[in-house]
């Protein structure tokens, strides 16, 4: 004669089957929550394109909207003296000789964009201050609040920008790392080289855009695409 808990085997296991089953279909669920949540996430992010690439800077429309008079254009300043190994232009608080020459190099990329009908504005700092000279062959007005690098750089920004004319600003990278945070930019696209130059469309009715970022050494790579 067979036992209760004999006869009774085939049930626990049943019940433990379905338990099993239930926390597998449980853990699935909550793996494909949380992969939809991210996707959600991710596609909210702005990724930050290089215009160092023709095709990038052509589909981006950048030439388009500088032409149009709707671009702020954010540099951040030449290679600094107290930071390199290079010869100080001058003072050591300033940018290197190596600095001025980029400076230089990306002054002669956003003449071929055309400066006709642009302002310029600097930060305080010596070193943006020379790296706008360079840029722009003359002293360059500064503002405060482009070396205040704080949450408000991105109302600073869009307050200056007069319909119809691009905005250059030499600044900082913790400033234009505001802006870009204020974007959405994931947190590895950030970061801003020497003398390198984050573009960024504003519509009529005042919305920016990031249009992509122009590295130093890529100017003069990418002159000869862009039209006089």
């Amino acid at each position: 004669m067979l036992s209760s808990n004999t006869l009774g085997h085939p049930a626990i296991h049943a019940r433990r089957k379905r338990r099993l089953i239930r926390k597998t279909l449980g853990a699935a669920l909550g793996l494909c929550m949380v992969v939809a949540a991210l996707t959600t996430w991710l596609a909210t992010r702005t990724h930050i394109v290089d215009l160092g690439n023709g095709h990038q800077l052509s589909d981006s429309g950048l030439l388009q909207d500088w032409a149009d008079g709707a671009v702020i254009v954010m540099i951040r300043h030449a290679e600094r003296c107290d930071s390199a190994p290079g010869p100080c232009l001058d003072d050591p608080t300033g940018i290197t000789v190596a600095g001025s020459q980029a400076a230089s190099r990306v002054g002669q990329g956003l003449q071929r964009l055309g400066l006709d009908n642009a302002d310029m504005l600097s930060s305080p700092k010596l070193r943006t201050r020379q790296t706008a000279h360079f840029i722009l062959g003359q002293a360059v007005a500064s503002e405060d609040w482009l070396e205040g690098c704080d949450s408000q750089f991105a109302r600073e920004a869009m307050a200056r920008k007069r319909p119809g004319h691009n905005l250059v600003l030499v600044t900082h990278n913790g400033c234009i790392d505001h802006f870009a945070r204020q974007q959405k930019v994931v947190g590895g696209e950030r970061e801003s080289g020497y003398a390198s130059a984050l573009f960024v469309s504003v519509d009529g009715n005042g919305k920016a855009r990031i249009l992509g970022r122009l590295n130093e050494p890529d100017w003069q790579r990418v002159l000869s695409s862009i039209a006089k």
